[in-house]
């Protein structure tokens, strides 16, 4: 029982070192998105929030007309 509590714990600077191997290591394994990829994908959402942003635009739109019916103005 005395060798579990004096084992000797990695120091600051090793557990710093691990670490940064582990995010390289982890790195190497990221699939990367091929240019022609990420073009397509921001063209779609380019796309996307401008439709979103024309049909938000369109509810608010016809919102502020139902409203004025009812209170006038």
């Amino acid at each position: 029982m005395a060798n579990e509590n004096t084992a000797k714990k990695p120091s600051f600077i090793s557990k710093v070192s691990r670490f940064f191997k582990d995010i390289f290591g982890e790195l190497k394994k990221v699939v990367w998105p091929s240019k022609k990829q990420v073009i397509n994908n921001t063209i779609v959402v380019i796309v996307v929030v401008i439709i979103s942003s024309l049909g938000i635009s369109l509810i608010d739109y016809f919102f502020g007309l139902i409203i004025k019916l009812f209170f006038g103005s």
